[in-house]
């Protein structure tokens, strides 16, 4: 008898198409890294204005301006030379308030496209009545971080619902 010294053409073969059906399995999930790499740095700056906001409003609570002045809005020194607008003792939702208190540059845009073409900022923020939208720069439309300011002095700035992987 002689003795085998390979494997056949067949083995062969049913090896190839065992990688093949795991590569198509698997393959997904290495492809989304981006998205889940955007999901997490939309994810750092929702904390990193809430940790904002929890600072602002402890230097408005100790300086009395928690509750505001005509619809809770007021001025407060942060300790960084400008004043920036509180309202219920909160960041605003403007630009011009959320650079001073997270000390981020924004570009001005909609839609994760920066309205300049000369912005080099990461971060683009569009303003709208009581609300800003932030997007990180090349992010689909659907990957953004709404932030919505304090309404009352009893009911503090509000997040709308994060994406998911699916929409970054």
């Amino acid at each position: 008898m002689k003795k085998q010294n390979g494997f056949t053409l067949i083995e062969l073969v049913v090896v190839i198409i065992i990688l093949g059906i795991l590569a198509v399995t698997a393959a997904p999930r290495f492809i989304n890294l981006q998205s889940d790499a955007r999901l997490s740095a939309l994810e750092g700056m929702k904390a990193s204005i809430q940790g904002a906001n929890s600072l602002v409003y402890s230097k408005a609570a100790i300086a009395g301006k928690e509750k505001g002045g005509t619809g809770g809005a007021a001025t407060l020194d942060i300790g960084t030379g400008t004043d920036i607008n509180i309202v219920y003792g909160y960041m605003k939702a403007t630009e011009a308030d959320f650079e001073n208190g997270l000390d981020v540059t924004f570009a001005a845009g909609a839609d994760g496209k920066p309205t300049s073409t000369t912005a080099t900022d990461e971060w683009i923020i569009k303003e709208e009545t009581s609300k800003v939208t932030i997007w990180q720069k090349g992010a689909p439309a659907a990957c953004k971080l709404e932030y919505t300011q304090a309404t009352s002095s009893s009911a503090g700035p509000t997040f709308a619902a994060m994406p998911t992987t699916s929409n970054c």
